[in-house]
């Protein structure tokens, strides 16, 4: 039986995505073998990765002066990548909106200075900051965001106003729930196993003019964006068979009526769980209402005790990982795309059941 997944990552795929590949595992296309052991330089994998480039492009309207780049190494990996090739003068704003973009900030005193033009850690990164008018550093690289921050369930709904300096975002795990201006952002770069497919990728989408030769000494040749642009993601192995999936789940995106359509639906589920917990006389969001995500809803008793009993009996009731990042406890429920509103709904009536037993 399938249970309702609320993992936040690696998280929920599309089941008829995963179908699709179940189908195909043995004989991909008529080639007579998986994904998993073809060649990357394959004409049947080739057209694998440029599909999936195209449609990434034709979801997001990515303007043609940007690259796609198919990488490894996790966002993560990105938090040393960024400063590494855009650090020119070897200072960058950062915004501190939660665990990710810290680790991003701290990350990038490493290659130069790294300043926290903004913050949220006073109250527990429960809010974005009004980021309208911000100090900005005349000879900063960049001015760097975590759009949507998985852990304390926040989401930028308004992009800071950068001075004109570049905008570099980590949009894991909002990526493709709804529409976006790409031509807004310097940079955007995304883990994908949270909405888009298994982990082990991760994409960036890089506007030209910030891809050079020119990257601070010492620079791994893995980690230099011009090496994976000039060679189309295929430097060196991919992750084939992560791209793979995430191709199936860009289709089914589109199937799906595109980004608009998906943040209906996002909006939908969202809303269903938060008017409940804005109710509850048990329940509540940690969130301040405006800068609440709809991808991960964050929620307490107020209890340790009961939170506990909570996610072990939802657990028997089918309701899979619900427990809060154990940097902050609690429950946490990630409603990527994948996640039906049929999920959600019942959810909150084991929430509404559980109310009613321990009130």
């Amino acid at each position: 039986m399938r249970v309702y997944n609320f993992s936040a990552g690696p998280a929920v795929l599309p089941e008829e995505v995963l179908k699709e590949a179940a189908e195909e595992m043995l004989d991909y296309n008529g080639t007579g073998m998986s994904v998993m052991e073809m060649s990357h330089r394959s004409k049947a994998f080739e057209e694998i990765i440029n599909t999936a480039e195209q449609d990434l492009r034709d979801l997001m309207n990515i303007p043609d002066n940007y690259k796609v780049l198919f990488l490894q190494g996790g966002a993560s990996q990105q938090f040393a990548a960024v400063p590494m090739n855009l650090m020119k003068n070897k200072k960058a704003a950062y915004i501190v909106t939660g665990q990710w973009a810290k680790k991003a900030y701290q990350e990038a005193q490493n290659y130069g200075e790294a300043v926290a033009v903004a913050s949220s850690a006073d109250k527990t990164f429960s809010y974005i900051p009004d980021c309208s008018d911000l100090d900005i550093p005349e000879d900063a690289d960049y001015v760097y965001i975590c759009e949507n921050n998985t852990i304390y369930g926040t989401k930028f709904k308004e992009l800071p106003n950068t001075k004109g300096k570049t905008l570099v975002a980590d949009v894991s795990s909002c990526f493709l729930s709804e529409p976006v201006d790409v031509t807004k952002y310097g940079v955007i770069y995304g883990g994908v196993q949270k909405n888009i497919g298994p982990a082990g990728v991760v994409i960036v989408i890089i506007r030209e003019d910030l891809i050079t030769e020119d990257t601070l000494p010492g620079t791994p040749t893995m980690l230099k964006y011009k090496i994976h642009a000039d060679n189309k993601s295929l430097y060196n192995t991919p992750p084939a068979y992560g791209i793979y999936i995430c191709g199936k789940v860009f289709k089914w995106i589109k199937k799906m009526g595109g980004l608009e359509a998906m943040k209906a639906h996002n909006e939908k589920k969202a809303k269903i769980l938060y008017d409940y917990l804005d109710q509850s006389k048990l329940f509540k969001g940690t969130v301040e209402a405006k800068d609440r995500s709809l991808m991960n809803v964050p929620f307490i008793t107020g209890n340790d005790e009961l939170d506990a009993k909570f996610v072990k009996e939802a657990k028997a009731a089918g309701f899979e990982n619900l427990k809060g990042h154990r940097s902050v406890g609690g429950m946490r429920a990630s409603i990527y795309n994948a996640m039906p509103i049929e999920g959600v709904e019942k959810l909150v009536e084991f929430m509404k059941k559980f109310e009613e037993e321990n009130a």
